[in-house]
């Protein structure tokens, strides 16, 4: 069935599921960009475009296998996966058939790319070794929780629909698609609200909650729903809004039932059951597309959860593992000698971020490095009787406030609570010749991973070869490039800072004459 017939059939749904979309809005379709909707007529802040019942959504409440959900004791996640392929199984007997039959088979997101598409597409990047785990922990996850049901006799579940490939198929949809409806349906596809595409810092709907009997808080917010992480912001505005479904754990599945006798099921009340709705917090001109946002994300981020990336995205990072602060260490100095440095920023309370085992610096889009690495690299760059003297002070003061006052005592005057409030001079101080020498380093041996293309092999490529049809070419590219562009401002970071120290010097040393 063609684009555009999935589109009528999903209207007419829409319309038997008390789903009300504005005429004001178009909903779209084009084999090159899928689904999308624009304004048919001038927009302005405040109008409701769209009102969802909340029981119109495909959760592990509503779904036809929330009672299966419930028996084998499957969390929000798992469950969603197996509502989803549940009710596909069903086909056409599915409550949800025009809306499952709209959505793709599955996302483009890069766990669901085969292992030589991973290694060839995303060498270098953020997402490498990321992508490879994920694999890993989906196909555990599968083995663990998906297969057993499968293994049941009494069960009798279509083991086409419920394969391995299967359940990669419908994370992707989850990954990329659901929303957390509110405390009692959890995390649910929501259908007219996913086909709202994304930009970046381009925010024109707001999805607030209007609440019913069910809802017991008498306080009223608005939650705004952030796509990014699939989370509920609440926020309190002026907006008629929900009060998500009393307190029941968001982890408690069970079937059509409330599972608390104290509390009505939102499905048998007899006033209007709760709903989402969708209102412009933005004007938008007729024929213009109307865009939601996931979230301020870099490219990154956005490959890895949706499947797409933004050129020249302001949210863009960059990634320097500790392994190759260490790595860089080890060429100059002894596993010993660097050992004893990391411990020693360890015990002044310093740490990177950490995901999935491993510990990081980040570097901002304007090549700035994160303050936590300048301070590693200046305790690796100290002279011993500097090394061996804060050593001791630190040893002997056994609690220490302001780290960074401690570090630069000998130096200055400056002393800082926690890193969040050090002042620019501060920084600059750290920025000694050696430490922005050790800054181009890490950005050459971070530029090494990507392989022997450059940079303007790169940009040639995604110029040349490749379109947006080409998703997995397409957006590795854009990723590689603008990481790549990334450590080029590191490295010119580095290098007007050591420039900027070199010229400060001979003033300094008039001063001290004088004095």
């Amino acid at each position: 069935m063609s684009g555009t017939r999935r589109l009528r059939a999903f209207k007419r749904w829409m319309v038997s599921q008390g789903i009300e979309c504005s005429d004001a809005l178009q909903l779209a379709y084009t084999p090159d960009h899928g689904f999308s909707v624009r304004a048919l007529c001038p927009l302005s802040h405040g109008d409701l475009v769209a009102t969802i019942p909340k029981l119109s959504c495909l959760t592990i409440r509503t779904s036809a296998a929330s009672q299966l959900i419930q028996s084998a004791s499957l969390d929000v996640s798992l469950g969603l996966a197996v509502a989803l392929m549940y009710e596909r199984s069903l086909g056409e007997r599915s409550a949800w058939a025009s809306y499952l039959d709209l959505l793709p088979h599955q996302e483009c997101l890069p766990f669901v790319w085969t292992a030589d598409e991973v290694d060839r597409f995303l060498r270098g990047t953020e997402l490498h070794k990321t992508v490879k785990e994920d694999q890993s922990l989906i196909i555990e996850d599968w083995k663990e929780s998906i297969l057993p049901l499968l293994d049941s006799s009494s069960l009798k579940l279509n083991p086409s629909f419920f394969g391995v490939e299967q359940y990669f198929a419908v994370k992707t949809l989850i990954a990329s698609r659901a929303f957390q409806v509110d405390n009692y349906h959890g995390y649910g596809m929501v259908p007219l609200a996913d086909l709202f595409n994304h930009k970046t810092g381009a925010e024109d709907v707001h999805f607030t909650s209007v609440s019913s009997q069910c809802d017991s808080d008498d306080e009223v917010h608005s939650s705004k729903i952030d796509v990014s992480n699939n989370t509920v912001d609440d926020k309190p505005t002026t907006l008629s809004s929900p009060v998500d479904n009393t307190g029941l754990d968001a982890d408690l599945v069970g079937g059509n039932s409330c599972g608390n006798d104290e509390i009505e099921c939102p499905s048998v009340l007899g006033d209007v059951p709760a709903a989402l709705q969708m209102i412009m917090v933005k004007n938008v001109k007729a024929g213009d597309e109307v865009f939601n946002t996931y979230g301020l994300s870099g490219n990154a981020a956005l490959l890895h959860r949706y499947g797409f990336t933004e050129p020249d995205n302001p949210y863009d990072i960059v990634n320097i593992d500790l392994e190759l602060v260490l790595q860089w260490s080890s060429s100059l100095f002894s596993s010993r000698y660097s050992r004893a440095r990391l411990s020693l920023w360890r015990r002044l309370d310093y740490s990177g971020y950490v995901s999935q085992d491993s510990e990081y610096f980040e570097i901002s889009f304007g090549g700035e490095p994160q303050i936590e690495l300048l301070v590693l690299l200046y305790i690796m760059l100290l002279p011993e009787d500097a090394y061996c003297k804060l050593d001791i002070a630190i040893s002997t003061a056994g609690n220490v406030n302001g780290p960074m006052g401690m570090l630069l005592s000998d130096k200055t005057k400056i002393f800082c609570e926690e890193t969040s409030k050090m002042t620019q001079r501060s920084k600059d101080l750290l920025l000694t010749k050696s430490v922005c020498n050790a800054l181009l380093s890490l950005a050459d041996i971070r530029e090494g991973l990507y392989g022997a293309n450059s940079i303007e092999d790169d940009v040639e490529a995604l110029v040349r070869y490749c379109s947006v049809r080409d998703k997995k070419l397409y957006h590795s590219l854009v990723l590689r490039i603008s990481e790549r562009r990334i450590l080029g401002k590191l490295r010119t970071y580095a290098t007007v800072a050591a420039k900027s120290r070199k010229t400060k010097r001979p003033s300094m040393r008039k001063k001290l004459k004088r004095t």
